[in-house]
């Protein structure tokens, strides 16, 4: 069965404000009732996170069901990621050509994913990596590219909220302002 995620990437947290931001952020989201800001175990991976609070329901497009599980927040370098499974594509950010990473029964294209496994461990070591692109043959920075089903993301700041129904665009427009009118991205999936 799993646990399902959502986590709210901030594409423009650097490294010397993402705790600040995550500071800003939380505090937002506990004054609009969204969290609470006590902490419980109440999330994967974490040993407390921040429960919903009472007004939970602004935040999802459909409120068909409670939330189940909290928030933890995620600050430094990280590579968000959609847990199981892999992306099926990438999408340059020059040409949007898809770089096909699966086939169509489930398996690694070794030669298309290589570049991007190694731009990703580049990254997570140190900020910046390009991979170029097949069908344009220019270099694209990896935080740049975007993945089928949001897949990955890139940055330094991210809230990860388990077991909540999918938010609404209203709420992440909200966020965004929250957070100083910062793009954001929802990378989701399951564990």
């Amino acid at each position: 069965m799993g646990s399902h995620f959502q986590t709210v990437v901030d594409l423009d947290a650097t490294p010397a404000d993402a705790s600040a931001l995550a500071t800003a952020g939380l505090d937002w989201l506990v004054r609009e009732g969204i969290v609470r800001a006590d902490m419980t175990p109440c999330v994967l991976g974490a040993p407390l996170g921040h429960p919903p609070g009472l007004s939970w329901q602004t935040a999802v497009g459909e409120a068909d069901w409670e939330p189940t599980d909290g928030l933890k927040v995620e600050t430094g370098r990280t590579v968000f990621h959609g847990g199981q499974g892999e992306p099926a594509y990438a999408v340059c950010p020059h040409c949007a050509g898809r770089v096909v990473l699966l086939t169509e029964a489930w398996d690694t294209v070794e030669e298309a994913w290589q570049p991007f496994e190694e731009a990703i461990d580049a990254w997570h070591a140190t900020g910046r990596a390009a991979v170029t692109c097949p069908g344009c043959g220019r270099g694209g920075e990896l935080a740049a590219w975007t993945w089928d089903g949001d897949y990955y993301a890139f940055g330094c700041l991210g809230f990860e909220f388990w077991d909540w129904p999918a938010f609404g665009p209203a709420f992440l427009e909200r966020f965004a302002r929250a957070l100083g009118g910062h793009r954001l991205v929802v990378v989701g999936g399951k564990f």
